[in-house]
């Protein structure tokens, strides 16, 4: 057990759990260090006499937690008779983190049921801490209690969705603050904060409900959203209150500055016919707008290889990221020469990260001798991420259907990739290749 392990931390009482059964001396700064030691000592007997002075001692009662999955039976039984009489509102407060922890592992759901039970006569006040813990798992579990229990207004429901960083949180509070203010009809009170969200999925929900609020108006200032599922409820409100967002789309596109959001919802509404608004956009100032543009190209599937190669050597990495995407499933008729030029340049005159990436991509695509020379290439990239990308598709590479054997080249090529394999491997693949190993 390290000195300096925070025993504040649940994590750190199994790791204290496992170390004492090894090294029986507790850590410096531990309460009652021979109890704790006893606790975990690994004559079972020596745990379960511990056990009865443990709960008198509510500092170690994170290891009572762990030896109610104590592999002893006798243990295990005496140590969740003893959590059970000891566990009350504050102290599962302040053991939730470690029951939930623990609860992922073995012989765990009992203490996680015993919480849950605690809980639930608990007040909002006092699950106050929970709401805001570090761990998700955590705050997953408080939020599904309060919703169950009805502890949470609709306001506060709708606050959690917006703060929370958690997925599941923000889906759980959303919908809760939904169902709730639907029975009241005051809408208000969760609008201002899921409208108002930094997270999409809230976002999402308070444009759903402007249509049961009755403002389904307000929705199309959520038509250029920056997430394609807070347009994509902005255009079914919109719709619903009769207006049309691809004429909004249109109008805007033909703006001075459109919004990125708006180039793209084009795409997501629009048709074929509105391919030539957004090759307009796509010589513009603005890299955002320009990526979305390339993006609504891919979206209608009107890609012209010829007007979309220029795009690979971009300034800006979005653009060449959404350009790339574009031409992957045309990946044959772009010419390979351009492309390993930007891979093969000599430092400090080399092309820009992105666009050596986007130039892998599209060469890896292709397969065959070419995908071999691409990786066999960047194996002196600077960058090192490209570089591991490289010598996994030369270690994973395999001759193709249609290519003939013995070609020299793909000797040379892995040549010059042998520190990459074993010598039984390397003359394996020069057989596979049609050539002596």
């Amino acid at each position: 057990m390290d000195e300096k392990t925070d025993v504040g931390e649940p994590l750190a009482w199994l790791r204290l759990d496992e170390a004492l059964r090894h090294q029986p001396y507790a850590p410096s700064g531990l309460a009652e260090p021979e109890l704790a030691v006893a606790l975990c000592h690994h004559d079972g007997r020596v745990r379960e006499a511990a056990l009865q002075q443990a709960v008198e001692h509510p500092v170690l009662l994170p290891l009572v937690v762990v030896r109610c999955a104590d592999w002893v039976e006798q243990v295990r039984e005496r140590a969740r008779e003893l959590l059970a009489e000891a566990l009350d509102v504050e102290t599962g407060v302040a053991l939730a983190p470690l029951i939930l922890l623990f609860g992922r592992r073995g012989r765990g759901a009992f203490a996680i049921e015993l919480l849950d039970e605690v809980l639930r006569g608990a007040s909002r006040e006092q699950l106050a801490p929970l709401f805001v813990q570090p761990d998700r798992a955590v705050r997953r579990f408080v939020h599904h209690l309060a919703v169950e229990e009805n502890l949470l207004s609709p306001a506060e429901l709708a606050r959690a969705a917006a703060r929370d960083a958690d997925t599941v949180v923000q889906n759980l509070c959303a919908e809760a603050a939904l169902v709730a203010v639907a029975k009241t009809g005051v809408y208000d009170e969760v609008l201002g904060p899921l409208l108002g969200a930094r997270n999409p999925r809230a976002r999402a929900a308070g444009v759903t409900v402007l249509r049961a609020a009755g403002r389904p108006e307000r929705a199309e200032g959520f038509l250029a959203d920056r997430s394609g599922v807070v347009r994509a409820c902005a255009r079914y409100v919109v719709r619903q209150g009769g207006g049309d967002p691809l004429a909004s789309y249109r109008a805007w596109c033909r703006a001075a500055e459109p919004a990125p959001g708006a180039v793209i919802g084009l795409a997501e509404c629009g048709g074929r016919d509105d391919a030539e608004l957004l090759w307009a956009l796509v010589p513009h100032p603005s890299a955002a707008v320009r990526a979305r543009a390339v993006g609504g190209l891919r979206v209608l599937d009107v890609v012209d290889v010829r007007r979309m190669l220029p795009l690979l050597d971009d300034p800006a990495p979005g653009v060449v990221r959404e350009a790339t995407l574009a031409l992957l499933p045309s990946a044959g008729l772009v010419p390979d020469g351009p492309l390993m030029e930007r891979l093969g340049g000599e430092w400090p005159k080399v092309w820009p990260r992105h666009v050596r990436v986007g130039a892998f991509r599209l060469l890896d695509a292709r397969g065959g001798i070419v995908r071999l020379r691409a990786a066999v290439t960047v194996l002196d990239d600077p960058d090192g991420r490209l570089r591991a990308w490289g010598e996994q598709v030369v270690q994973r590479w395999r001759p193709e259907e249609g290519m003939a054997p013995g070609d020299a080249e793909v000797g040379e090529l892995l040549g010059r990739a042998r520190h990459l394999f074993s010598e039984y491997v390397l003359r394996r693949r020069l057989w596979e290749a049609g050539l002596d190993g």
